[in-house]
């Protein structure tokens, strides 16, 4: 006598079709917040302002800064921590010629950016919260509506009109 093999299937529901339309809906609700618009737009302006305000510290403040301290140039202070480069060589030259090297200018660099960014960001959120406040002000200081008469008036003004 043969042997029957009994197949049992273990079927799974296809949970991914079930879910696809219902994720894609709900990513679509997700986009379309005025929220994820609103990081959009000042992730954007963020990477603008932060070209501005790198072209502000290279261009305009690390001269100002190098001259104060007699001629020193922030961008090429560093130090060799192995291989070989010429003396004075600047220090996009001396990463091209392999050595590695601890940039401790472009770090101050880096900070000097930092302590811009921070102080423009603390000045416009200062900014906001000062025109939230003067517009909460304004709402306090409109005129309350005129107060109708009270209960026990209307009550007093249905009597007279009663004895009359």
């Amino acid at each position: 006598m043969p042997k029957r093999l009994i197949k049992i299937s273990r079927t799974r529901p296809n949970r991914a079709s079930k879910k696809g339309p219902k994720m894609i809906k709900e990513f679509k609700d997700f986009i379309a917040k005025g929220n994820v618009m609103d990081l959009a737009v000042g992730i954007i302006i963020g990477a603008a302002f932060t070209a501005i305000v790198s072209s502000l510290v290279g261009d305009l403040i690390n001269p100002i800064i190098g001259l104060v301290l007699g001629g020193v140039n922030f961008t090429n202070m560093y130090l060799i921590l192995s291989g070989t480069v010429a003396d004075g060589v600047g220090l996009d030259t001396a990463r091209e010629a392999g050595a590695a090297v601890f940039a401790y200018g472009a770090f101050i660099t880096a900070c000097i950016n930092f302590l811009i960014i921070a102080f423009v960001v603390f000045m416009l959120v200062k900014f906001v919260n000062r025109l939230k406040d003067s517009a909460a002000k304004k709402e306090e200081a409109a005129p309350a509506a005129p107060a109708g008469p009270t209960e026990t008036e209307l009550l007093a003004q249905i009597l007279a009109a009663l004895k009359k």
